[in-house]
């Protein structure tokens, strides 16, 4: 314990934890004050994911950044699941839709860019394997070829009627959760070599022993499902408040939100030079979120849901992801990155969130 007790009293950011217990009162005392539960909710996750963010790179130092980039995505895209369930279960699928959309753009032009920017403002070049990036991009497209598919057929076909469209989702999961199976074996186990980090990594702080590593991704983790909930609940009267669209607040707000535990963890790799972890972590999330989550979320719907879900996403959105994977595709090409490179990918993706804060897409 003295080594996480030395991080707090080092980290003014570790200092926020503080809003943990408040936020859960007001919780129990002010349930109907949604702004202040959702203010407070964002306050909360932000040093629950600088904790998470140490614990992974500590377990990453251990393993290697590719495992250490993988754990780190899938550990940070709980917070989305978590998030999407909620909504899942309360029938509001805009809302899911938009906060799958969301991530996998967030993920891929947002976290990658900035850092890019980060790390290139504090070394002059930074490599990367370049490998690791062009499998992730490649299994990115996929998928979002995938959630093209049921939205051009719906447009192009007005004899394709619902349960057509409900049956191609169920088939499509299905198909992109083997696709992301076989991804995971051909990264960890047939073809790992190909994957080595780039040994151009900082001598940082001492890492935390494996134990403490472990039992603080797990407390956090709980700790962040739990806040999501609290999340979700004050999110929508939230958003009325801010005059937000519910589209806005999924593709933007829980996107930065849900996953502010990989970005702090992606900032600090590339800061330090270790721009395989931050790469991993970006492009790994967003594949995940594609392969694994979004066919899992489909696939919940007839159990959790009032109806079931399906893959057919507002054509805004789907233009968004296939532009972003194209992007993330052309700027990973070389393997090489410095500070402009993420200038460009943050400029896209600002211009994505300004079209739609100004034209957000109709209901459906």
């Amino acid at each position: 314990m003295k080594h996480l007790l030395k991080e707090i009293r080092h980290n003014p950011l570790l200092w926020l934890l503080a809003v943990v217990p408040v936020l859960f009162t007001a919780q129990k005392l002010k349930p109907e004050a949604h702004t202040l539960l959702f203010v407070l909710s964002v306050l909360t996750i932000v040093p629950l994911a600088a904790l998470l963010s140490h614990a992974t790179e500590s377990v990453a130092a251990k393993t290697g950044d590719a495992v250490g980039g993988l754990l780190n995505a899938t550990l940070g895209n709980l917070t989305e699941l978590v998030i999407a369930l909620t909504a899942l279960r309360a029938g509001q699928y805009m809302l899911v839709k938009a906060s799958i959309a969301g991530a996998i753009v967030t993920n891929t032009l947002f976290m990658l860019g900035a850092s890019f920017l980060l790390g290139g403002l504090k070394h002059h070049v930074q490599e990367y394997n370049r490998v690791n990036a062009r499998v992730q991009a490649g299994l990115l497209f996929l998928a979002t070829v995938a959630l093209l598919v049921p939205s051009a057929i719906s447009e192009a076909d007005s004899t394709a009627g619902a349960a057509f469209t409900q049956k191609l989702s169920v088939g499509l999961s299905l198909l992109l959760i083997v696709a992301y199976g076989l991804g995971m074996l051909f990264s960890l186990k047939t073809h790992r070599e190909l994957f080595a980090s780039a040994d151009t990594g900082e001598a940082g702080e001492a890492a935390w022993p494996m134990g403490l590593a472990l039992a603080t991704l797990a407390g956090v983790t709980v700790l962040v499902a739990l806040v999501s909930e609290v999340f979700v609940e004050s999110v929508q009267k939230a958003a009325e408040a801010f005059g937000m669209s519910q589209a806005f607040v999924g593709f933007i707000v829980v996107a930065l939100v849900g996953g502010a535990a990989e970005m702090a963890s992606a900032f600090s790799g590339a800061r330090k030079n270790r721009l395989d972890l931050s790469v991993g972590i970006a492009l790994g999330s967003a594949s995940q979120i594609a392969l694994f989550v979004a066919p899992v979320l489909v696939l919940l719907s007839y159990l959790l849901g009032p109806t079931p879900m399906n893959l057919q996403f507002w054509p805004g959105a789907v233009g968004m992801m296939l532009i972003a994977t194209l992007t993330a595709s052309l700027v990973t090409n070389s393997g090489r990155s410095a500070w402009f490179v993420g200038v460009l990918l943050l400029m896209v993706y600002l211009v994505f969130a300004m079209a739609l804060y100004l034209l957000p897409p109709r209901a459906s």
